[in-house]
């Protein structure tokens, strides 16, 4: 049987409905903010991902949970699957999308912050943000009565991150115990899924070069909430050391969008950390490849691996949408309106 039939075995022995895990987060998470995975416990990180393969395996349940509810996301930054996944995934669900292009006209520039989040509580239902600046998105938060939730900042992409590990389990079964490598640069996206693998009981080595690590702060929460689930999260300067036996192998871009100024500089110090096929098969045979897009083709990943068997980078998009309607669900209170929780 094959590994995405074992786990859909399992999770058909507890129905959804009557999964405490997704009750307790529906109970708790309802009108909350999502600015970090920091944020969640592990048992949220869980429901979130449960309710996100049933919103995936039964789309039609959903149709009309977020019934007339309203959305704004407000981008600073371009965006395909992070917009296009929150509009479609609202819109299939009853409600309704704005979008707000904030690329020319950075927020908290023409008024304060603080006023535009009392401004959009009157309208909306749930802002959606995707900033450069962390603190835009932890500001909205304390100033708005209605959930923020992150949809990218330069501190970390939640989003991202719980899609990647729904995509493992989808492939793998579980999250737990899998060996789970991250090569480039310690940026926005490799915080986010340090946190989550520690969540879910994932051992998370990350290899960047030296100057480059994740945040410290980040590395620390990630490690307490390892040491918990009983995992380990390593740091590394070596990629072929990270990838050893690994089960999956992921990277991004070593220049993130507002860093291009660095691309000449960054360029032959991330070289030696490019995912190629040599440095695959260093990770184990089952082994999946990662990467959150846009990819700079034969720069961080070369086409023979992106375009390979063992790439999953496009299901990984895919999932983008069926978990952001399951967090959507459980910060709007959604599930009152599904039949099977009610």
């Amino acid at each position: 049987m094959s590994s995405r039939a074992t786990m859909e075995r399992k999770e058909a022995t507890v129905p959804v409905e009557k999964d405490p895990d997704i009750l307790a987060a529906a109970a708790r998470m309802s009108g909350e903010d999502l600015c970090s995975i920091a944020d969640l416990s592990s048992a949220e990180v869980r429901a979130i991902l449960k309710l996100g393969h049933d919103v995936k395996n039964n789309p039609r349940e959903y149709r009309r949970a977020l019934d007339a509810k309203q959305m704004v996301l407000m981008f600073e930054k371009a965006s395909l699957r992070t917009r296009l996944a929150f509009e479609t995934g609202i819109n299939t669900m009853g409600g309704n999308a704005v979008f707000v292009d904030q690329t020319s006209a950075p927020l908290g520039e023409r008024e304060t912050i603080a006023d535009v989040a009392r401004n959009l509580e009157r309208w909306v239902d749930v802002i959606v943000l995707r900033t450069y600046a962390h603190d835009t998105i932890t500001e909205m938060a304390v100033n708005s009565r209605v959930p923020v939730i992150n949809a990218l900042s330069d501190f970390e992409h939640p989003c991202q991150a719980l899609a990647d590990f729904m995509t493992l389990e989808e492939h793998f079964g579980k999250a737990t115990g899998l060996n789970f490598a991250y090569v480039g640069d310690g940026n926005n996206v490799c915080h986010s899924l340090m946190l989550t693998g520690a969540q879910l009981g994932a051992n998370v080595t990350v290899a960047t070069p030296r100057g480059y690590s994740p945040d410290i702060e980040i590395v620390t929460k990630a490690r307490e909430i390892a040491a918990v689930n009983g995992c380990e999260i390593r740091l590394l300067q070596d990629p072929q050391a990270a990838v050893e036996g690994a089960d999956a192998v992921y990277t991004d871009v070593c220049v993130s969008m507002g860093m291009e100024h660095e691309s000449t500089k960054r360029a032959p110090i991330f070289r030696p950390f490019q995912v190629n096929e040599a440095l695959m098969s260093k990770a184990a045979a089952r082994a999946v490849f990662m990467h959150c897009l846009p990819a700079r083709r034969n720069e961080e990943v070369t086409d023979a691996v992106i375009d390979s068997p063992q790439s999953i980078v496009f299901d990984q998009a895919e999932n983008r949408l069926h978990a952001q309607k399951a967090l959507l669900l459980l910060l709007l209170g959604g599930l009152a309106n599904v039949e099977k929780f009610q």
